[in-house]
């Protein structure tokens, strides 16, 4: 009983670790992306303004033409961001399920291991008893 007992308070905080593990990848992701977000905003408003303040039109379209390339940016590094995060979240998940099996098995193995030394060293214990 306390093999099995054992073997599954291991999995159950294995699967505590997993669940903190991917909460904090969570949260330094979406503060990475609101801060890129926050810094992109900042700079198309200050581009903005700019365009704004100074009138002419070839300037206003390499200004759009920036305004443009910067979005395209903030997109591409979204999305490398969110494919990066759920790649790690799943290499996590991986490697957690993997050390549970191996960590089952080592001591369901164990436990054969001692049972079949206790049945051994009864069985000679009897036999020197008996004779």
């Amino acid at each position: 009983y306390s093999s099995s007992s054992s073997s599954s308070s291991s999995s159950s905080s294995s699967i505590v670790v997993v669940v903190v593990v991917v909460v904090v990848v969570v949260v330094v992701v979406v503060v990475v992306v609101v801060v890129v977000v926050i810094v992109v905003v900042v700079v198309v408003v200050v581009v903005v303004i700019a365009a704004v303040t100074n009138g002419s039109t070839r300037r206003r379209n390499s200004i759009s033409r920036s305004i443009r390339q910067i979005v395209v940016l903030v997109v591409v590094v979204v999305v490398v961001v969110v494919v990066v995060e759920v790649l790690v979240e799943v290499v996590v998940v991986v490697v957690v399920v993997v050390v549970v099996v191996v960590v089952v098995v080592v001591v369901v193995i164990v436990v054969k291991l001692v049972v079949v030394l206790i049945v051994v060293y009864a069985d000679r214990t009897l036999y020197v008893i008996k004779y």
